[in-house]
């Protein structure tokens, strides 16, 4: 799920604050300690050879977040795609892989212990 900042409802407009809210966006119950993260990534970047070896090959864990900048491109366990672009927030639900189309700056928030895992697979992937 993505929407770009245009697309989320204004709750509150009065000078000097805007507060737009877009509500149901993902569910976190039962996900414990959440960690936020910030992720530079370069064009080309993609984490299919990093998540060989994770159920279904995929990142299973969700995440939340904002671009930055750039353009990035998430692939589902059912082969759909979804591209998110600089000012979208983004729900990436478990069972996806990442291409970065364009160099881009993410912030996400995911859940500690899920992602810890992944990135430490990552990492045991990049040393061989």
């Amino acid at each position: 799920m993505r929407i770009a900042k245009d697309n989320v409802d204004i709750k509150m407009d009065i000078p000097g604050a805007v507060i737009r809210q877009r509500t149901n966006f993902g569910d976190a119950t039962g996900l414990g300690k959440i960690s936020g993260e910030y992720f530079s990534l370069s064009a080309g970047v993609d984490t299919t050879p990093l998540f060989q070896g994770l159920e279904g090959n995929m990142c299973q864990c969700p995440h939340w977040g904002f671009v930055v900048r750039g353009e990035l491109t998430t692939t589902d366990a059912h082969g759909e795609q979804e591209t998110v672009k600089a000012n979208d927030l983004f729900y990436w639900p478990p069972g996806h892989n990442v291409k970065v189309e364009a160099d881009a700056d993410i912030v996400m928030f995911s859940p500690q212990h899920e992602h810890s895992h992944v990135i430490n697979h990552m990492i045991e992937k990049v040393r061989g």
